[in-house]
């Protein structure tokens, strides 16, 4: 799995799909090259001290981690923005949420309209 780590490219999957879960927001963007699927994590201080923050972030990245790479679409930008609800969020329930908007994700790039 490849990171996102400059904010041009968090600013520009920003600008792409979303598609909100309790835990998270998926944000998604289809880039001009068929490079392997990149994904950042981010953590507002909303979400509570560093600590919290940091917890979210380790269990967004394991849901990517443990994710089906069948679903992960190459040429793609991921982004996961944390929410609160991810911190007591059951984790079997936080990866099928992830799948469920992967799917989503690419059915509005695919031009079908699954909700």
């Amino acid at each position: 799995m490849e990171r996102l780590r400059q904010r041009a490219d968090f600013l520009a999957a920003a600008s792409g799909i979303k598609v909100p879960a309790t835990a998270f927001v998926l944000q998604a963007r289809k880039r001009r090259d068929t490079g392997p699927a990149r994904f950042g994590f981010t953590v507002s201080k909303k979400v509570g001290n560093a600590v919290e923050r940091n917890r979210v972030r380790r269990r967004l990245r394991e849901i990517v981690r443990l994710s089906a790479a069948s679903r992960l679409h190459a040429g793609h930008d991921y982004v996961l923005v944390g929410r609160r609800a991810a911190l007591n969020q059951p984790f079997a329930v936080m990866t099928q949420d992830f799948e469920g908007a992967l799917r989503r994700v690419h059915a509005r790039r695919n031009g079908k309209t699954e909700l």
